[in-house]
């Protein structure tokens, strides 16, 4: 099966690039952006000097619980930088988000309290609320990560984005927000 098809099978429509998108990326910002595959995961990233962020990352069902996902974060971890994703909160429908959020769990990542992210989707045109992890080795702040969210959403998320899918997704400042003193529970705490 084609790595675009992998990743579409298992992310819900409002999350998920097109294949064009992804291609255009993988081919015009491939000094960025980047896709690890093999038989049993896709593994699409972007790398700045000071971040990686993770687009998405699909582990197998067969795969799952022979440690692939953890031998991916620690490829990534070792470059040093803060990694940030994106995930859906806990749908208990979808026994898969409370999997996913025990795995980031497991491999030291945050839930970044502080910032906010609703996006309109334009496959759905409904707005789809998304939570931040990261992994921060040097403590890095909520700040920096959403800093960084801010550069990814308008170089990544946005790219050729009036061009690929006929409109434009909201401007950045309309879908991030940061409060510092933001008073939310832990999406990890009880997982």
């Amino acid at each position: 099966m084609h790595w675009y098809e992998k990743l579409n099978k298992y992310f819900p429509i409002e999350e998920m690039k097109s294949r064009e998108h992804m291609e255009t990326l993988l081919r015009e910002r491939g000094d960025i952006y980047h896709k690890d595959e093999g038989p049993l995961h896709v593994l699409m990233y972007v790398e700045l000097d000071y971040f990686v962020f993770i687009d998405y990352l699909f582990v197998s069902k067969d795969a799952r619980g022979q440690g692939l996902g953890h031998k991916l974060m620690e490829k990534l971890k070792k470059k040093g930088k803060p990694i940030i994703l994106e995930v859906e909160p806990i749908n208990y429908e979808d026994t898969d988000t409370e999997k996913r959020l025990r795995f980031y769990k497991r491999e030291g990542f945050e839930h970044a309290k502080s910032i906010g992210y609703e996006r309109r989707s334009l496959a759905t045109n409904e707005i789809n609320a998304m939570e931040i992890l990261y992994w921060a080795p040097n403590n890095e702040s909520e700040e920096m990560i959403y800093d960084a969210m801010k550069k990814t959403y308008e170089m990544i998320h946005t790219y050729k984005d009036k061009q690929i899918y006929g409109q434009s997704y909201q401007p950045v400042e309309e879908v991030l927000t940061f409060e510092e003193d933001r008073d939310r529970e832990n999406l990890l705490e009880d997982i």
